[in-house]
C-alpha cells in the first residue's frame, strides 16, 4: 500500500456514534409484526433472551451476532424494508451522540473518508448513514429465502478481527493510508480495528477499552 494514500476515520456504530445498539433494533420489530398474535410472541421473545444476549456478547462478539440474528428467523423481507424509514425516524435519529454530526463534519473538512463499520443489519442503517453524510459503511446482511429471513448472517459477519481485515482489505483498494487514520469505538470487542490505524480513539468506552486507551495513552472521547 502506498504511504502517499489519503487517511480516513473508521467509525463503530452502535455505543459510539449512536447510543442504541442491535437489541433496540430488535425490539422496534418484534412490536411491528403481521398480527397481535405474532407481534406478542416476537416481543416475548425478545424481552425473554435479553440476559442470555448480554452474556453472550460479553463471551464472544462473533458468537452474539450468529445467536442474535437468529431471532429475525421468519421475519418478512418486505416488512423489516417498510418499517425501516418509522426505525430510523422513531429509534436511530433520537439516539444520535449530540457530537456526532460536529465530529463527522471535522473530518470532512480535513478531507478523511467518512466509514462506518456496524454489526447492525445492512436495510436497518441505510438511512442513517445518508443522513450523517457517511461516505462508506459496510453492515451485517441477512439471509433470505422465499422472501423471509433464515436467521442466518451472510458472511462476512462484521465483528471484531473481522472489522480489521475489511479495513485492511478497503484501504488497499482505496489507497487510504492508515498511519494517517482514524478509528472509533466504544468497545474492546473492536480492539483489532483501533490497532490498525495511527490514530485510535477510544468514544465512551466500556470499562476495559478505558483502561487499554490510558495504557497506550490514546485518545478518549466523550460524544453525549
Amino acid at each position: 500500500m502506498k504511504n502517499n494514500g489519503s487517511a480516513a476515520a473508521f467509525y463503530d456504530l452502535e455505543g459510539t456514534l449512536v447510543s442504541t445498539n442491535l437489541v433496540h433494533t430488535l425490539a422496534f420489530y418484534a412490536t411491528r409484526q403481521q398480527g397481535l398474535w405474532q407481534t406478542a410472541k416476537k416481543s416475548a421473545g425478545t424481552l425473554v433472551k435479553l440476559p442470555f444476549f448480554g452474556i453472550t456478547d460479553l463471551y464472544s462478539r462473533n458468537v452474539f451476532n450468529e445467536v442474535f440474528f437468529r431471532s429475525y428467523q421468519g421475519f418478512s423481507q418486505d416488512r423489516l424494508r417498510y418499517f425501516s424509514e418509522e426505525l430510523f425516524e422513531e429509534v436511530l435519529k433520537p439516539a444520535i451522540f449530540p457530537g456526532t454530526m460536529e465530529l463527522i463534519e471535522q473530518g470532512k473538512k480535513i478531507g478523511q473518508r467518512q466509514v462506518v463499520l456496524t454489526g447492525a443489519l445492512d436495510f436497518t442503517i441505510d438511512r442513517l448513514m445518508d443522513y450523517l453524510g457517511i461516505d462508506d459503511y459496510v453492515a451485517n446482511r441477512l439471509e433470505f429465502v422465499n422472501g423471509y429471513a433464515t436467521g442466518r448472517v451472510l458472511p462476512p459477519v462484521m465483528a471484531s478481527a473481522t472489522k480489521a481485515k475489511w479495513i485492511r482489505e478497503y484501504a488497499e483498494r482505496e489507497n487510504i493510508n492508515l498511519s494517517e487514520s482514524y478509528a472509533y469505538s466504544d468497545s474492546i470487542s473492536d480492539l483489532p480495528m483501533l490497532s490498525i490505524v495511527g490514530h485510535p480513539v477510544a468514544v465512551c468506552p466500556d470499562f476495559r477499552l478505558r483502561q487499554t486507551a490510558r495504557q497506550h495513552d490514546w485518545a478518549v472521547l466523550d460524544l453525549r
